[in-house]
Protein backbone atom coordinates (compact mmCIF):
# COMPACT_ATOMS: atom_id res chain seq x y z
CA UNK A 1 0.00 0.00 0.00
CA UNK A 2 1.77 3.10 -1.07
CA UNK A 3 1.31 6.31 1.18
CA UNK A 4 3.06 9.82 2.40
CA UNK A 5 2.86 8.77 5.83
CA UNK A 6 5.82 6.74 7.07
CA UNK A 7 3.88 5.70 10.33
CA UNK A 8 1.30 4.61 8.33
CA UNK A 9 3.45 2.88 5.91
CA UNK A 10 5.04 0.99 8.58
CA UNK A 11 2.51 0.03 10.14
CA UNK A 12 0.67 -1.59 6.94
CA UNK A 13 3.78 -3.55 6.33
CA UNK A 14 3.29 -5.14 9.54
CA UNK A 15 -0.75 -5.34 9.38
CA UNK A 16 -0.37 -8.97 7.80
CA UNK A 17 1.43 -10.37 10.95
CA UNK A 18 -0.64 -8.46 13.43
CA UNK A 19 -3.62 -10.07 12.12
CA UNK A 20 -2.01 -13.26 12.05
CA UNK A 21 -0.91 -13.39 15.71
CA UNK A 22 -4.45 -12.06 16.86
CA UNK A 23 -5.89 -14.69 14.93
CA UNK A 24 -3.92 -17.27 16.51
CA UNK A 25 -4.40 -16.28 19.54
CA UNK A 26 -8.25 -15.59 19.89
CA UNK A 27 -9.85 -18.04 16.75
CA UNK A 28 -11.81 -15.00 15.73
CA UNK A 29 -11.80 -13.09 12.32
CA UNK A 30 -13.73 -10.40 13.80
CA UNK A 31 -12.01 -10.26 16.66
CA UNK A 32 -8.55 -10.12 15.35
CA UNK A 33 -9.63 -7.45 13.07
CA UNK A 34 -10.62 -5.39 16.24
CA UNK A 35 -7.17 -5.80 17.78
CA UNK A 36 -5.72 -4.74 14.41
CA UNK A 37 -7.26 -1.84 14.45
CA UNK A 38 -6.83 -1.00 18.67
CA UNK A 39 -2.90 -1.81 17.50
CA UNK A 40 -3.11 0.48 15.26
CA UNK A 41 -4.57 3.23 17.31
CA UNK A 42 -2.05 2.15 19.58
CA UNK A 43 0.99 3.01 17.22
CA UNK A 44 -0.63 6.51 16.18
CA UNK A 45 -0.21 7.56 19.95
CA UNK A 46 3.14 5.92 20.38
CA UNK A 47 6.21 7.95 21.69
CA UNK A 48 8.90 7.38 18.53
CA UNK A 49 11.78 8.31 20.53
CA UNK A 50 10.95 5.15 22.84
CA UNK A 51 10.41 2.68 19.63
CA UNK A 52 13.86 0.72 18.97
CA UNK A 53 11.60 -1.91 16.64
CA UNK A 54 8.25 -1.56 15.74
CA UNK A 55 7.58 -4.84 15.00
CA UNK A 56 8.85 -5.87 18.52
CA UNK A 57 6.84 -2.37 19.48
CA UNK A 58 3.63 -4.14 17.44
CA UNK A 59 3.82 -7.37 18.49
CA UNK A 60 3.80 -6.78 22.24
CA UNK A 61 0.80 -4.49 22.42
CA UNK A 62 -0.72 -7.05 19.88
CA UNK A 63 -0.09 -10.08 22.14
CA UNK A 64 -1.37 -8.22 25.07
CA UNK A 65 -4.63 -6.81 23.67
CA UNK A 66 -5.43 -10.49 22.61
CA UNK A 67 -4.55 -11.75 26.54
CA UNK A 68 -6.90 -8.90 27.73
CA UNK A 69 -9.52 -10.76 25.39
CA UNK A 70 -8.95 -13.99 26.06
CA UNK A 71 -10.63 -14.49 29.15
CA UNK A 72 -13.99 -13.06 28.49
CA UNK A 73 -13.87 -15.07 24.89
CA UNK A 74 -13.27 -17.89 26.99
CA UNK A 75 -16.74 -17.41 29.34
CA UNK A 76 -18.87 -16.78 25.64
CA UNK A 77 -17.77 -20.21 24.71
CA UNK A 78 -19.09 -21.73 27.41
CA UNK A 79 -22.36 -20.55 26.60
CA UNK A 80 -21.97 -21.48 23.11
CA UNK A 81 -24.98 -23.18 21.14
CA UNK A 82 -23.45 -26.10 19.93
CA UNK A 83 -19.85 -27.29 19.40
CA UNK A 84 -17.58 -24.58 19.23
CA UNK A 85 -15.18 -24.33 16.10
CA UNK A 86 -12.76 -21.13 14.94
CA UNK A 87 -13.89 -18.52 11.85
CA UNK A 88 -12.49 -19.94 9.36
CA UNK A 89 -9.56 -18.13 6.91
CA UNK A 90 -9.28 -17.82 3.06
CA UNK A 91 -4.98 -18.44 2.99
CA UNK A 92 -4.47 -18.44 -0.47
CA UNK A 93 -5.18 -14.99 0.28
CA UNK A 94 -2.55 -12.23 1.54
CA UNK A 95 -3.07 -10.93 5.00
CA UNK A 96 -3.11 -13.78 7.57
CA UNK A 97 0.61 -13.59 8.53
CA UNK A 98 3.05 -16.04 7.61
CA UNK A 99 2.68 -19.26 6.04
CA UNK A 100 6.34 -20.40 4.98
CA UNK A 101 6.46 -23.25 7.00
CA UNK A 102 5.05 -26.37 8.16
CA UNK A 103 4.83 -24.91 11.42
CA UNK A 104 3.35 -21.93 10.73
CA UNK A 105 0.51 -23.63 8.41
CA UNK A 106 -0.27 -26.20 11.18
CA UNK A 107 -0.38 -23.32 13.79
CA UNK A 108 -3.51 -21.88 11.49
CA UNK A 109 -5.38 -25.19 10.89
CA UNK A 110 -8.87 -25.58 12.32
CA UNK A 111 -7.86 -28.32 14.37
CA UNK A 112 -4.96 -26.99 16.04
CA UNK A 113 -6.66 -23.76 17.15
CA UNK A 114 -9.51 -25.92 18.68
CA UNK A 115 -6.67 -27.38 20.59
CA UNK A 116 -5.40 -23.94 21.97
CA UNK A 117 -8.77 -23.44 23.61
CA UNK A 118 -7.30 -25.70 26.24
CA UNK A 119 -4.51 -23.89 26.97
CA UNK A 120 -4.31 -20.44 29.63
CA UNK A 121 -3.95 -17.73 28.02
CA UNK A 122 -0.01 -16.98 29.02
CA UNK A 123 0.34 -20.68 27.46
CA UNK A 124 -1.39 -19.61 24.29
CA UNK A 125 0.81 -16.66 23.86
CA UNK A 126 3.89 -18.44 24.25
CA UNK A 127 3.12 -21.49 22.16
CA UNK A 128 2.09 -19.13 19.13
CA UNK A 129 5.19 -16.63 19.67
CA UNK A 130 7.20 -19.33 19.26
CA UNK A 131 5.68 -22.22 17.27
CA UNK A 132 3.72 -19.46 14.67
CA UNK A 133 6.52 -16.93 14.89
CA UNK A 134 9.53 -18.22 15.83
CA UNK A 135 10.60 -16.02 18.80
CA UNK A 136 13.44 -16.61 21.08
CA UNK A 137 12.58 -17.36 24.66
CA UNK A 138 14.19 -14.00 25.57
CA UNK A 139 12.02 -12.39 22.72
CA UNK A 140 8.68 -13.90 24.34
CA UNK A 141 10.09 -13.22 27.99
CA UNK A 142 10.57 -9.51 27.57
CA UNK A 143 6.61 -9.49 25.52
CA UNK A 144 4.88 -11.24 28.13
CA UNK A 145 6.90 -9.46 31.13
CA UNK A 146 8.39 -12.45 32.70
CA UNK A 147 11.66 -14.30 32.76
CA UNK A 148 13.11 -16.15 30.37
CA UNK A 149 13.07 -19.70 32.26
CA UNK A 150 9.00 -18.71 32.65
CA UNK A 151 8.40 -18.12 29.20
CA UNK A 152 10.47 -21.78 28.86
CA UNK A 153 8.19 -23.40 31.25
CA UNK A 154 4.96 -21.87 30.25
CA UNK A 155 6.20 -23.37 26.10
CA UNK A 156 6.81 -26.63 28.11
CA UNK A 157 3.78 -26.74 29.60
CA UNK A 158 1.65 -26.05 26.39
CA UNK A 159 3.33 -28.58 24.75
CA UNK A 160 2.61 -31.37 27.41
CA UNK A 161 -0.87 -30.01 27.45
CA UNK A 162 -1.07 -30.74 23.47
CA UNK A 163 0.88 -33.69 23.38
CA UNK A 164 -1.95 -35.94 23.13
CA UNK A 165 -3.99 -34.41 20.59
CA UNK A 166 -1.38 -33.29 18.02
CA UNK A 167 -1.58 -37.12 16.26
CA UNK A 168 -1.62 -35.30 12.90
CA UNK A 169 -0.86 -36.88 9.96
CA UNK A 170 1.57 -35.07 7.34
CA UNK A 171 -0.30 -35.96 4.26
CA UNK A 172 0.75 -35.48 0.39
CA UNK A 173 -1.76 -32.47 -0.93
CA UNK A 174 -2.81 -34.66 -4.18
CA UNK A 175 -3.46 -37.95 -1.86
CA UNK A 176 -5.70 -35.66 0.83
CA UNK A 177 -7.74 -33.91 -2.50
CA UNK A 178 -8.45 -37.18 -3.54
CA UNK A 179 -9.86 -38.72 -0.25
CA UNK A 180 -11.54 -35.36 -0.13
CA UNK A 181 -12.81 -36.29 -3.40
CA UNK A 182 -14.27 -39.59 -2.47
CA UNK A 183 -15.65 -38.14 0.76
CA UNK A 184 -17.70 -35.33 -0.65
CA UNK A 185 -18.72 -38.02 -3.78
CA UNK A 186 -19.96 -40.49 -1.31
CA UNK A 187 -21.81 -37.50 0.90
CA UNK A 188 -23.58 -36.15 -1.85
CA UNK A 189 -24.88 -39.47 -2.96
CA UNK A 190 -25.86 -40.75 0.28
CA UNK A 191 -23.53 -44.00 -0.55
CA UNK A 192 -23.47 -44.93 3.19
CA UNK A 193 -20.76 -48.29 2.65
CA UNK A 194 -18.75 -45.89 0.74
CA UNK A 195 -18.45 -43.65 3.70
CA UNK A 196 -18.06 -46.55 6.06
CA UNK A 197 -15.10 -47.69 4.14
CA UNK A 198 -13.73 -44.08 3.74
CA UNK A 199 -14.07 -43.14 8.04
CA UNK A 200 -11.89 -44.48 10.24
CA UNK A 201 -13.06 -46.28 13.35
CA UNK A 202 -12.81 -43.17 15.29
CA UNK A 203 -13.45 -40.23 13.11
CA UNK A 204 -15.54 -37.67 14.77
CA UNK A 205 -18.00 -34.41 13.17
CA UNK A 206 -18.89 -31.41 14.75
CA UNK A 207 -20.84 -28.54 12.95
CA UNK A 208 -20.70 -25.30 14.54
CA UNK A 209 -24.18 -23.86 13.76
CA UNK A 210 -23.90 -21.29 16.87
CA UNK A 211 -27.76 -21.74 17.23
CA UNK A 212 -28.28 -19.59 13.74
CA UNK A 213 -28.17 -22.43 11.41
CA UNK A 214 -29.58 -26.07 12.23
CA UNK A 215 -26.36 -28.54 12.68
CA UNK A 216 -25.92 -31.45 15.11
CA UNK A 217 -25.57 -29.99 18.80
CA UNK A 218 -23.03 -32.86 19.86
CA UNK A 219 -20.09 -34.59 18.20
CA UNK A 220 -21.23 -37.36 16.35
CA UNK A 221 -18.44 -39.92 17.02
CA UNK A 222 -17.81 -43.44 15.46
CA UNK A 223 -17.38 -44.67 11.65
CA UNK A 224 -21.15 -46.43 11.82
CA UNK A 225 -23.16 -42.99 13.47
CA UNK A 226 -21.59 -40.55 11.72
CA UNK A 227 -21.83 -42.17 8.14
CA UNK A 228 -25.55 -42.30 8.94
CA UNK A 229 -25.23 -39.10 10.22
CA UNK A 230 -23.73 -37.68 6.74
CA UNK A 231 -26.53 -39.79 4.17
CA UNK A 232 -29.09 -37.88 5.80
CA UNK A 233 -27.34 -34.78 4.95
CA UNK A 234 -28.65 -34.58 0.80
CA UNK A 235 -32.56 -34.88 2.44
CA UNK A 236 -31.86 -31.55 3.98
CA UNK A 237 -34.39 -28.82 2.07
CA UNK A 238 -31.59 -26.93 0.31
CA UNK A 239 -29.38 -29.34 -0.79
CA UNK A 240 -30.07 -29.91 -4.21
CA UNK A 241 -28.95 -26.20 -4.61
CA UNK A 242 -25.62 -26.50 -2.38
CA UNK A 243 -22.59 -26.61 -4.74
CA UNK A 244 -19.19 -27.52 -3.46
CA UNK A 245 -15.48 -25.69 -4.34
CA UNK A 246 -11.72 -26.58 -3.28
CA UNK A 247 -10.25 -23.62 -1.40
CA UNK A 248 -7.10 -23.63 0.92
CA UNK A 249 -8.86 -22.87 3.93
CA UNK A 250 -6.56 -22.14 7.32
CA UNK A 251 -3.65 -23.83 5.60
CA UNK A 252 -5.25 -26.59 4.23
CA UNK A 253 -7.34 -28.54 1.62
CA UNK A 254 -10.97 -27.28 2.18
CA UNK A 255 -14.47 -27.47 0.76
CA UNK A 256 -16.47 -24.33 0.35
CA UNK A 257 -20.09 -24.75 0.42
CA UNK A 258 -22.43 -22.76 -1.85
CA UNK A 259 -25.69 -21.62 -2.45
CA UNK A 260 -26.26 -19.08 -5.69
CA UNK A 261 -22.65 -17.70 -5.11
CA UNK A 262 -23.24 -17.11 -1.37
CA UNK A 263 -21.01 -18.71 1.54
CA UNK A 264 -23.14 -21.41 3.46
CA UNK A 265 -20.86 -22.68 5.23
CA UNK A 266 -16.86 -24.16 5.32
CA UNK A 267 -16.24 -27.61 5.40
CA UNK A 268 -12.16 -28.58 6.96
CA UNK A 269 -11.72 -32.52 6.65
CA UNK A 270 -8.72 -34.33 8.27
CA UNK A 271 -7.48 -37.65 6.58
CA UNK A 272 -4.28 -40.04 7.55
CA UNK A 273 -4.20 -39.90 3.67
CA UNK A 274 -5.71 -43.54 3.41
CA UNK A 275 -9.43 -42.41 5.66
CA UNK A 276 -10.90 -39.54 7.00
CA UNK A 277 -10.54 -38.89 10.73
CA UNK A 278 -12.21 -35.63 11.10
CA UNK A 279 -14.41 -33.71 9.98
CA UNK A 280 -15.55 -29.73 11.06
CA UNK A 281 -18.06 -27.71 9.17
CA UNK A 282 -18.71 -24.49 10.38
CA UNK A 283 -21.98 -22.81 9.39
CA UNK A 284 -22.75 -19.73 11.66
CA UNK A 285 -23.04 -16.97 9.48
CA UNK A 286 -21.56 -14.45 11.99
CA UNK A 287 -18.45 -17.07 11.74
CA UNK A 288 -18.20 -16.71 7.63
CA UNK A 289 -18.41 -12.97 6.99
CA UNK A 290 -14.24 -12.84 6.60
CA UNK A 291 -14.02 -15.84 4.31
CA UNK A 292 -17.02 -14.67 2.31
CA UNK A 293 -15.40 -10.78 2.17
CA UNK A 294 -12.63 -12.59 1.16
CA UNK A 295 -14.20 -14.14 -1.84
CA UNK A 296 -15.24 -10.56 -2.81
Amino acid sequence: METGDPDLAVFEEQRPRIFGLAYRMLGSAAEAEDVTQDAFLRWYGADREELVSPQAWLTRVTTNLCLNRLSSARARRENYVGPWLPEPVLTDRDGVGPLETVEQRDSISLAVLVMLERLTPPERAVFVLREAFGHSHREIAEVLGVSEAGSRQLHRRARVRLSDARGRFSVDPEQRRRVVERFLTAAVEGDLQGLEDLLAEDAVSWADGGGLEKAARRPVAGRGALARYLTALPRHPRAARVTTRFAEVNGELGVLLMIEGNLLGVLAIDTDGEQVTAVRVVLNPEKLRFAAAQLG
